[in-house]
C-alpha cells in the first residue's frame, strides 16, 4: 500500500469535513423551509348558530358541543348569552365535555356597551367584561369577543339593520366623544386581561367599530398585545373585501358568516375563496369560527357551510 503524506492527508480530511459540514447546513436550510408549509386554518362553529335567536330553538351548550364534534368541527365559539349557568361546576362539565369530543372552547362571544356618556352606566360594563375575562379563563378559553356598543339612537335591531348599521351620536355628543369612552373602559380591562391569559377580540360590531377606520383606531390606540381584531365576515355590508384586508394584519380569529335559506336580517353573497386568500396573505393562521344565520334548518346547513369553509381555509 503506498504511504499518504500526512500533510496531504490532513488537508484532504479537513477538506471533507468542510463539505460535509456545508452539506449538513444545506440539509438543515432546507429542512427548515421545507417545514415551513401552509396549513389550513382550524374550523370552529358559534353555539348561536344552532339557536340565531329563533324561539323554541336555544339549544344547551354541552348539545352544540356534541353536534359541533358529530358534524366534524375543530372547535367550538361559546356564545356567553346561551349558557344557562355559569358556576363552576357547569364550566368544568363543559370543558370536560369538548375534552372528550376532542374540540378545542376557541372563543367565547360576549356582549357590553361602553358608548355611554354616564360614567356609572361604563363601568357597570367594565366590571361586567372583567367578570366574563374570568369565566373565559375558568373555561380555558383564550379569547372573547367584545363589542364598543352603540349610540342606540336607532330603536330596535331591525330598524339598525333598515339603515345598514348607521346610527347618529347622542344629542349634545359626538363621535369622538364615543371612542374615548371605549378606549378609556378597554384599557381597564387590559390588566385582567394579561392576567388570565385572555385576548380581547374586538369585533367589526356596528357602534364604534362599525368601519376598519373606527375599529382600527380603537386598537391601534390602545396597542397592546391583549387587544386584537376578532373580524366578522357579514358585518362589513358593502365593498367587504378591501375592508376585510384593512383589518386582516392584526385579526386573531375570524367568524364566519353563512346565510342558508336567506339571512334572519339580511344575506351577503360572500365568497369565501377570495376571503381565504386575503387571510393568507397576512398570514392568518387562527380559528374561522362559522356563524351561520339562515332560516334553513341547522341540520343541513351547518354542515354545508362547514364543507365551504373547509375547501376555502384548507
Amino acid at each position: 500500500m503506498a504511504q499518504v503524506d500526512r500533510r496531504t492527508f490532513m488537508a484532504g480530511s479537513i477538506a471533507t469535513l468542510a463539505g460535509v459540514s456545508v452539506m449538513s447546513h444545506a440539509a438543515e436550510k432546507s429542512a427548515e423551509s421545507s417545514t415551513q408549509v401552509h396549513r389550513g386554518n382550524p374550523i370552529a362553529v358559534s353555539t348561536y348558530s344552532f339557536w340565531r335567536f329563533k324561539n323554541g330553538l336555544k339549544m344547551p351548550i354541552e348539545t352544540c358541543i356534541d353536534e359541533a364534534a358529530r358534524m366534524g368541527f375543530d372547535g367550538v365559539d361559546i356564545l356567553l348569552m346561551q349558557m344557562e349557568k355559569e358556576d363552576n361546576a357547569y364550566l368544568q362539565m363543559l370543558k370536560r365535555r369538548a375534552l372528550i369530543n376532542g374540540l378545542d372552547l376557541c372563543c367565547m362571544s360576549t356582549h357590553q356597551a361602553f358608548v355611554a356618556p354616564d360614567e356609572a352606566k361604563r363601568q357597570k360594563n367594565i366590571d361586567l367584561t372583567l367578570h366574563q375575562i374570568e369565566l373565559a379563563y375558568k373555561l380555558g378559553i383564550p379569547i372573547i369577543r367584545i363589542n364598543t356598543g352603540r349610540w342606540g339612537t336607532t330603536g330596535s335591531f331591525d330598524d339598525l339593520m333598515a339603515k345598514r348599521g348607521i346610527e347618529p351620536p347622542l344629542p349634545g355628543y359626538t363621535e369622538e366623544d364615543g371612542f374615548k369612552w371605549v378606549v378609556d373602559s378597554i384599557q381597564k380591562l387590559l390588566p385582567k386581561a394579561e392576567e388570565c391569559g385572555v385576548i380581547l377580540g374586538l369585533e367589526n360590531h356596528w357602534g364604534m367599530a362599525r368601519t376598519p377606520e373606527g375599529l382600527l383606531r380603537i386598537v391601534n390606540t390602545i396597542n397592546s398585545p391583549w387587544l386584537q381584531v376578532l373580524l366578522d365576515t357579514g358585518n362589513f355590508l358593502e365593498d367587504p373585501y378591501d375592508k376585510l384586508e384593512k383589518c386582516a394584519p392584526q385579526t386573531v380569529l375570524m367568524q364566519a358568516k353563512t346565510y342558508y335559506g336567506g339571512g334572519l336580517w339580511y344575506t351577503l353573497d360572500l365568497d369565501y375563496n377570495r376571503i381565504a386568500q386575503i387571510m393568507r396573505r397576512h398570514n392568518f393562521r387562527g380559528y374561522v369560527s362559522l356563524e351561520f344565520e339562515g332560516n334553513e334548518d341547522y341540520k343541513t346547513a351547518i354542515p354545508k357551510s362547514l364543507a365551504v369553509l373547509r375547501k376555502a381555509f384548507a
